[in-house]
């Protein structure tokens, strides 16, 4: 079993910025990818970013909507997935998730995915 939790989120102005963290224990795999993803009131659960990783090779990719503003990445030594979130928006309002799944993979699919975190809000104010 893998346990994911996540930390960072809050309360912030339009154009800021903020870092969500995902910090994950139990089983490791050499092959993974980890995902962010978010879910607005009233709206489904939608793919943030995600990170593969296989050994020493990582690749990443992320949301339209997210582009250029997003990043996402990983501390191997802290077992510890991030999402830095520049120029924030009030559409980025929303409970965010972290992810996980065996196997290398860019996977922007919620049921690819077996681990779960219970979820940070952000909310972006305008």
């Amino acid at each position: 079993q893998v346990q994911l939790v996540e930390s960072g989120g809050g309360l912030v102005q339009a154009g800021a910025s903020l870092r969500l963290s995902c910090a994950a224990s139990g089983r490791t795999f050499s092959s993974y990818a980890m995902a962010w993803f978010r879910q607005a009131p009233g709206k489904e659960r939608e793919f943030v970013a995600t990170i593969t990783r296989s050994d020493a090779f990582s690749t990443t990719t992320y949301a339209d909507s997210v582009k250029g503003r997003f990043t996402i990445y990983e501390d191997n030594y802290k077992n510890t997935a991030y999402l830095q979130m520049n120029s924030l928006k009030p559409e980025d309002t929303a409970v965010y998730y972290c992810a996980a799944r065996e196997g290398f993979g860019l996977a922007t699919k919620l049921a690819l995915y077996d681990y779960w975190g219970q979820g940070t809000q952000v909310t972006v104010s305008s």
